[in-house]
């Protein structure tokens, strides 16, 4: 069990509606042995937000200031990209740099983005507070051991299985080295799309996940990738989870399998599926802007990025 860590939890994005899963999560992480520090706004509300603009932006300096071991979201919902304009990137950064490690998903997926540009500071995809330690059935096991991996400074990568349907994309896949791994949520990252904060990454391993969008809404969002010519530039299109979809009987057979067989008939990079990571309960963590390997051995997949410790300075890949 980890002991004395350091976990700071803050509100960027939606306001916490659900108290008894913030409740919770903070339960479980003082259950697992850590320290957890609550800012002083976590639980403030602004219309849809967790305070106006600049109460959020004072929080998210509170947890660049805090030196905790982890940084972590109360949740996702929307708010990052309001202020992207105005996020203290010297300070996230420095306090990357001193071993704080900034964890959340979805919404996040602004801030992490633009942080890899403006800094080529490292950030982690991962669980929220809420959805994921205080989740009503408990959380995660596997989510909660490459928590625990993180912390430990231990994780030195994953490994999924891929659905049988791709078994002929593992065979074919040869191994990839030295991929800047990005990406996140695909609605938000689309969002940043002509502006200053999108990742130039060539070269890279884009992995993405999406929830409660209609295959046809994935598909001409990815199509916007493609015409941009961003998934072309990559060395794999890594799909994670896209939960949450309704089907219409107007669909007649168009679903996630037609839009991923179609990409593949249209890009030459392989794009693999099944990546536990999205808008589900058994995520792993991701380093975002981290170097990473890929390999396949039959069905089952490795991504490896070694280990990683905050003062690397490794930000040879932004432009």
């Amino acid at each position: 069990m980890s002991k004395n860590k350091h976990i700071y939890i803050y509100s960027p994005s939606s306001a916490v509606r659900d108290k008894a899963a913030f409740k919770r999560g903070v339960a479980r992480l003082k259950a697992l042995g850590h320290e957890v520090e609550i800012d002083e706004a976590a639980l403030k509300s602004h219309q849809r937000f967790a305070g106006d603009d600049a109460t959020r932006l004072a929080a998210i300096g509170r947890a660049a200031a805090s030196r905790a071991d982890v940084a972590l979201i109360s949740r996702g919902g929307y708010g990052l990209t309001r202020i992207l304009d105005a996020l203290p990137y010297k300070a996230i950064a420095k306090a990357v740099e001193r071993g704080t490690e900034f964890v959340g998903l979805s919404d996040y997926t602004a801030l992490q983005c633009a942080a890899l540009v403006k800094t080529g500071t490292v950030t982690w995809s991962g669980p929220a507070l809420g959805e994921d330690f205080g989740a009503e059935g408990g959380a995660d096991d596997i989510m909660e051991a490459c928590f625990d991996d993180l912390l430990h400074g231990q994780g030195e990568g994953t490994g999924w299985r891929l659905p049988a349907r791709d078994a002929e994309v593992g065979e074919k896949l040869r191994s990839i080295h030295g991929a800047t791994l990005w990406g996140g949520n695909l609605c938000v990252l689309t969002a940043l799309l002509g502006t200053p904060y999108f990742p130039q990454v060539d070269k890279g391993m884009l992995f993405l996940e999406d929830v409660n969008e209609h295959p046809y809404r994935v598909e001409r969002m990815l199509d916007q990738l493609r015409h941009a010519g961003v998934l072309a530039r990559q060395k794999a299109i890594v799909l994670g989870q896209f939960t949450g979809q309704k089907k219409v009987p107007h669909d007649r057979g168009f679903g996630m399998h037609a839009v991923v067989d179609r990409l593949r008939t249209l890009l030459k990079v392989p794009v693999l599926t099944g990546l536990p990571f999205g808008h589900v309960p058994t995520k792993v963590l991701l380093p975002v802007g981290a170097k990473v390997e890929l390999a396949a051995s039959g069905r089952d997949v490795f991504m490896v990025w070694g280990h990683r410790h905050a003062h690397e300075g490794d930000h040879g890949h932004h432009h």
